[in-house]
């Protein structure tokens, strides 16, 4: 192990109750769809719901029909749980001959006029968020932008950090070992993210309408209707070619060794003209194609697993933040949707999530090079299409071909030893169950969400978002009578109101040309 790593594991296992401070915050995407069809609901954001671009906790992601739920950060699971319910009970209160579609690959989709681009009113912040979704939509076209997904935030306190650093002698500050520390914890994720799409992958299958129009794809027909497409050992294809990726950004050398390169190789992205994109101007309602012809249009644009991050100011673009103060926390993207549980993700998949990020944080982190990356990229590929197909291998950091479970023990001997420390801190034994389950899965694959799905839409004779919708069902009958109090109930249609007074106060105010607007915010970038 590094010097770090090794101070990392000494200063958890001397005092396992860091890990019960542990923050983390969930964003989770759900479509609305129709409740009688399963088609993507064309209707404007429910008004009931709040503003979208003011409101804390209710927001859209690319399209007005793609709901984001965002939850406080907190050290209790517990409380993680109640939000996201909370706001799922609260929503479908509100829906009118809609439900939320509960699973990562898009409902039926009418091709990309089908997928309405989410609206933020007339500000110069609503209208950059409104010309952003317009580039990704000529960039990449708008059924990519409808996959949903969901993104688990995650961080250790300040304190810890300053705990580290007196061990380590205060060799640098403490800020710049929190930096150093989530570096490592990323570059190490990027070896072993295959073991996490494997476990909680949950799209291996898609609708015949997502692929309309698309003749180059591998997938086959499931069943003789062919309404479904699928891989028979796909994981997650929400993480491959069909989903998250960009044939253009392949060319980024994004590397995680220290945060200056990192940062640097972002900024010129936004900065330098990309000759594909200068082609796109105006969109055919006249509106502008896109805020820059550049390989990306802000950071958000980078398609990647996981990201550092840190909070930003006002009108701050997220570089500059982590210029200005390092990494504060990490962001996880890599989540699907498990259909079977009724917020899409549950505490146990928490627990297992907070395990393997730690386990990535006290091990040893070779620094970033072109044949590990490419190693990762190969590792990533196969796990999406073949992740568990019979005596699949995957790539040691040696580059030897391993079989899966082979690959997978140390990961999850690490991880037990982890879930032991959180366990001996709380007296139960809730963590270790979680990693006894993972190597049950990675034992048998029939186990895995994505088996599960693909088993379900066999046995049942069902396509898959036949599926998607009957569970979508069952769980907006559950959300819509989940248990709330009325100080809670009262409290969220107070902050739906305030965000629609709030944004009416943004766009009342007299401000600048958006050229203007847009012309400071990237003036940002030259700082850096």
């Amino acid at each position: 192990m590094s010097n770090h790593a090794a101070i990392f594991q000494k200063v958890l296992e001397a005092d396992p109750a860091w890990l019960s401070q542990i923050r983390r915050g969930v964003e989770k995407e759900s479509l609305r769809v129709t409740t009688d069809q399963a088609t993507l609901a064309q209707t404007p954001h429910p008004p009931e719901l709040g503003s979208t671009l003011t409101h804390s906790a209710i927001t859209t992601d690319y399209s007005e029909a793609l709901l984001e739920f965002i939850t406080p950060a907190s050290h209790s699971i517990a409380d993680t749980e109640q939000a996201l319910a909370d706001l799922h009970g609260f929503t479908a209160r509100h829906l009118k001959q809609e439900l939320l579609w509960n699973a990562s690959m898009p409902c039926i989709v009418n091709g990309d006029s089908g997928i309405p681009i989410a609206e933020f009113g007339s500000s110069n912040v609503g209208q950059m968020k409104r010309i952003y979704r317009n580039g990704l939509s000529v960039r990449y076209g708008r059924k990519m932008q409808a996959i949903a997904g969901i993104h688990y935030n995650f961080s250790l306190p300040e304190a810890f950090w300053a705990a580290a650093n007196q061990v380590a002698g205060h060799q640098i500050d403490d800020q710049a070992l929190q930096t150093e520390g989530y570096l490592a914890l990323i570059r190490n994720f990027f070896s072993r993210v295959w073991l996490l799409m494997y476990l909680l992958g949950a799209s291996p299958a898609v609708c015949a309408s997502f692929l309309q129009g698309n003749k180059n794809h591998p997938l086959e027909p499931m069943g003789d209707d062919h309404h479904s497409y699928y891989l028979p050992f796909a994981t997650t294809l929400r993480m491959g070619d069909l989903g998250y990726t960009s044939n253009a950004q392949a060319g980024m050398d994004v590397c995680y060794n220290d945060l200056a390169q990192y940062i640097c190789t972002l900024r010129d992205a936004i900065l330098t003209p990309h000759s594909a994109y200068s082609q796109f101007e105006k969109m055919d309602n006249g509106e502008r194609a896109q805020l820059n012809t550049s390989l990306l249009q802000i950071e958000n644009e980078y398609y990647s697993p996981i990201r550092p991050k840190r909070v930003t100011q006002s009108g701050e673009a997220p570089v500059v933040a982590l210029a200005r103060q390092g990494i504060e926390y990490v962001e996880v993207r890599c989540v699907d949707i498990n259909p079977f549980t009724p917020l899409g993700i549950d505490a146990d998949t928490m627990r297992l999530i907070d395990l393997f990020l730690i386990g990535c944080l006290v091990d040893d982190s070779p620094q970033c090079d072109a044949v590990g990356q490419r190693q990762n990229k190969t590792n990533l590929q196969r796990m999406v299409n073949r992740g568990r197909e019979p005596s699949l291998t995957l790539l040691s950091r040696s580059g030897v071909e391993t079989p899966l479970p082979e690959l997978a023990q140390p990961i999850l001997d690490r991880m037990d030893e982890i879930a032991r420390w959180h366990d001996a801190e709380s007296g139960g034994t809730d963590y270790q169950q979680v990693v006894a389950r993972a190597r049950q899965q990675v034992d048998d694959p029939a186990l895995t969400l994505s088996a599960r799905i693909l088993n379900e839409m066999s046995s049942r004779q069902q396509s898959f978002w036949q599926l998607a919708l009957r569970y979508s069902r069952e769980w907006h009958q559950q959300h819509l009578v989940h248990p709330m109090s009325d100080a809670t109930w009262e409290a969220m249609t107070r902050d739906a109101a305030s965000s629609l007074q709030r944004q009416t106060e943004i766009e009342s105010h007299k401000s600048e040309p958006f050229e203007a607007y847009l012309s400071q915010f990237y003036a940002q970038y030259q700082s850096i």
